[in-house]
């Protein structure tokens, strides 16, 4: 009996392991099918294209990750990068107009205006969750439609097209955060490295991102312990909104425009992203590093079913499934943890 206990205990630990690594096999899993489907899928031409799109998804991601740390949900991101990205078009076609004067801010003042704007929309998030404590998903609704529609009435439902600027007004250089390089790599995929060694940095060095896996982990003890619950919760808002902004700036630029509609269902993107990478609904379980593995995974799913010459609608239902199987996937690992510790518990009553 003791050994059959111990040769479940360890099925148990090694069912908890695979879970955990739940993103790295399924990305391996997806490169497989598509090498096989798509006749030169892994080549470099395409692995550059397929990053610079994985680069936006996983910097949007990035920032949804601290949000769902805490237990929360963030359904606003995807609009707040389409605002953004209309402010940005508006900021550089139509300047800032006071009083009867027009002034055009140059690219670096555009993209500090518009990040800031992306900030704030995320302190409001955080703001009214935290001090008025509104359910996430109804406070980040709420905004989603706040937020899209105000997208649409910057530009009246138009788009803001052909974002060069012009020399006289100090104002080009736009297009070369989503199309310039440095080293050969592109602006894109570098913002999401350093977003991804910051974000890793800030969770497991600083104070504030203990605060965050406690509050996601158990808010009235982190409350107890002393930790500043409203002031953390507001700011793992304000960085999914400052990250939501970024990917706006880089989606505009790469089009050379912007459309009230950038980033329509990104959230879900984002979200499932964070849950394939092993990040927990209930918070206080996930990585950085697995957000940004679950990212590609989508990315790449995404890439590949369009070189497969999948059709757009089913392209739709594919990344639904995915969405679903990713919740799943998080009930099914937060009941293995349940029985794992449980059967640690077992053992260590009977070596007592």
């Amino acid at each position: 009996m003791p050994e059959l206990k111990g040769k479940k205990a360890n099925w148990l630990k090694i069912e908890s392991f695979l879970m955990k690594g739940r993103a790295f096999i399924a990305l391996i899993f997806v490169l497989i099918i598509f090498t096989i489907i798509v006749p030169n899928f892994v080549n470099s031409t395409n692995l550059v294209v397929m990053t610079k799109h994985v680069a936006i998804y996983a910097t949007l991601a990035i920032g949804m990750t601290f949000v769902i740390l805490t237990g929360g949900i963030d359904l606003s991101v995807g609009s707040i990068a389409g605002l953004c990205a209309m402010m940005a078009g508006g900021f550089i076609n139509e300047g800032i107009t006071i009083g009867t004067n027009t002034y055009y801010p140059s690219i670096p003042m555009v993209l500090i205006l518009t990040m800031a704007i992306g900030t704030f929309c995320g302190i409001i998030n955080g703001f009214i969750i935290a001090k008025f404590n509104v359910a996430a998903f109804i406070a980040t609704l709420g905004m989603w439609y706040v937020a899209r529609g105000f997208a649409q009435i910057r530009s009246n439902g138009l788009t803001f097209p052909n974002l060069v600027g012009r020399a006289e007004l100090g104002n080009t250089g736009f297009p070369q955060l989503g199309a310039g390089s440095f080293l050969g790599i592109s602006y894109s995929i570098w913002i999401m490295l350093v977003f991804m060694l910051v974000a890793i940095f800030v969770t497991r060095k600083l104070p504030f991102g203990r605060h965050v896996y406690a509050i996601g982990g158990n808010e009235k003890a982190a409350r107890m312990s002393g930790v500043a619950i409203d002031k953390t919760k507001i700011g793992v808002y304000a960085i999914s909104g400052f990250c939501s902004s970024v990917v706006g700036l880089i989606i505009a630029s790469q089009l050379v425009a912007s459309h009230p509609m950038t980033g329509d269902s990104y959230e879900m993107t984002a979200i499932a992203a964070v849950v394939l990478g092993g990040a927990s609904l209930s918070g206080g379980i996930g990585s950085i590093g697995g957000t940004v593995i679950g990212a590609f995974v989508i990315g790449i799913l995404s890439d590949g079913l369009v070189m497969a010459g999948v059709s757009s609608f089913w392209q739709q239902v594919a990344k639904g499934i995915v969405i679903v199987f990713a919740v799943i996937i998080d009930q099914v690992q937060r009941r293995l943890q349940e029985r794992v510790s449980l059967s640690q518990q077992v053992e260590e009553k009977e070596n007592r």
